[in-house]
């Protein structure tokens, strides 16, 4: 999974990947738009704990802390199962939204 994750950081910021710093918290609200926006153009994944700004880096993030919940919740309002992984690298946390 690590050589994934370095590939993942290295994809330019558009239609199928958006990173977001979002280091302490990340409103649900937000997460079901790009969920949304992301399906519209075909899939892809929200990144969260990484920089938006090239270079990227990893700053890691407290936001979902329950993944499963975030799963279950993002199921229950889009009807869809949308995996939330979580990720370390680095022993910093990063959430990425499938």
């Amino acid at each position: 999974l690590p050589d994934e994750f370095a590939q993942l950081l290295a994809v330019p910021e558009g239609q199928h990947v958006e990173f977001k710093e979002a280091k302490a918290d990340y409103r649900f609200e937000k997460l079901l738009e790009y969920c949304v926006a992301l399906a519209n153009e075909g899939g892809g994944k929200i990144v969260l704990g990484v920089s938006d700004r090239r270079p990227r880096e990893v700053v890691g993030t407290t936001a979902f802390s329950e993944p499963g919940r975030t799963e279950a919740g993002l199921m229950q309002r889009l009807h869809h199962r949308i995996p939330v992984e979580e990720y370390l690298h680095e022993r910093k946390r990063v959430l990425i939204v499938h």
